[in-house]
């Protein structure tokens, strides 16, 4: 998801450097509506990780058959290698650093340069056609119709973007990658006692029984079940992105609703615990703060998270304090966050057919 949300500013900048051109967007079929409207493309071509190998070989026919003039390859797998051989296409790749992200994980060796988010890596496969960075970050296209729907939802909940509104995302895809449920509680329940804030749960099915538990534990010790409105679940993609810019902040672990988030504008509080900002996956494009334990022997011990600490003692994340995270929801002014983005803006809606 994160991956998916990070390519954008590469698909704005080939069609704004090639006005002319046609671009395509090979995507996994369940992030498929985070491109969906992009005005800049021609296709979305979805990708079905369930169709098996046969499938696999019928895309890259397919692939083949669109005589390309270029291939950017950004993923830089086997599965990617895959689709593109054999077509007569230029191909265009990025550098993924796998090197120094294997000394940095297995002896803690860090050799990296300089830190460069994912964004600008994926502009690194283009630079040969003069393309830079804009400097806008992110984004995400969100039809007229699913804003006005989830605008009106909200409202009636009593969230409408005026006063101070804080969004908590406590899921990630690996375990090692949450911070505990029970400091999201803590800083859920603080929130609304000490700063009178509205809160907004976002997640997906598997966070359900989370946000649900720090739902009770604010309604529990404050009493005000208006105060917070869970989103997690039900909600698609879109539908979440939209219920983002009724957030002045946003609390998220290193997860795909942090690029989100960040894609919206919205300000972020990250939490890391087992990764790191060399991997280049921190909030890019949007005001943020990374919160982190640093100077742990054992950090960073994986690059996309695990299920398990490989230590047994999860420092990592255990000794980030509901006061660091709570501070760095402090430390954005709440008067610069009550702005005009908060209400829906128009966006290009443009329907782009998916083959």
């Amino acid at each position: 998801m994160g991956d998916v949300i990070l390519a954008s500013p590469l698909i704005r900048l080939l069609k704004r450097k090639r006005p002319q051109a046609e671009i395509d967007f090979l995507v996994k079929s369940e992030y498929r509506e985070l491109v969906q409207y992009n005005p800049h493309l021609r296709y979305v071509i979805e990708f079905d990780t369930h169709g098996g190998f046969a499938w696999l070989r019928a895309l890259r026919r397919r692939i083949r058959q669109e005589r390309y003039d270029a291939i950017v390859d950004i993923h830089g797998n086997f599965r990617s290698t895959f689709l593109r051989s054999g077509a007569s296409s230029t191909v265009l790749k990025m550098n993924k650093r796998r090197v120094a992200r294997f000394f940095l994980v297995n002896f803690k060796w860090n050799t990296v340069q300089s830190v460069t988010a994912v964004p600008i890596r994926y502009l690194e496969a283009v630079r040969s056609l003069g393309i830079d960075d804009d400097g806008e970050g992110p984004e995400i296209f969100v039809p007229e119709d699913v804003r006005v729907r989830v605008w009106d939802q909200l409202t009636k909940a009593g969230i409408d973007g005026q006063g101070h509104v804080v969004g908590i995302c406590p899921g990630a895809n690996h375990a090692t990658k949450k911070w505990p449920r029970e400091y999201f509680e803590q800083l859920a329940v603080t929130l609304v006692k000490e700063d009178d804030a509205k809160l907004l749960l976002f997640g997906g099915q598997d966070d359900q029984e989370t946000c649900l538990a720090i739902e009770r534990r604010v309604v529990q010790e404050t009493g005000k079940r208006s105060d917070i409105l869970n989103c997690a679940g039900p909600q698609s993609l879109l539908e979440t992105a939209s219920a983002m810019d009724a957030c002045d902040t946003i609390v998220a672990n290193d997860s795909g609703l942090l690029h989100l988030a960040a894609a919206r504008k919205r300000r972020v509080v990250a939490i890391f615990g087992p990764t790191v900002r060399e991997f280049g996956f921190y909030p890019y494009g949007t005001e943020s703060k990374v919160i982190e334990r640093q100077g742990l022997y054992c950090r960073p011990c994986t690059h996309i998270g695990g299920q398990t600490c490989p230590e047994g003692h999860f420092r990592c994340m255990k000794e980030i304090t509901v006061g660091e995270v709570l501070t760095g929801v402090r430390s954005f002014s709440r008067v610069e966050a009550l702005d005009k983005n908060k209400s829906p803006s128009q966006e290009p809606a443009t329907q782009i057919p998916a083959i």
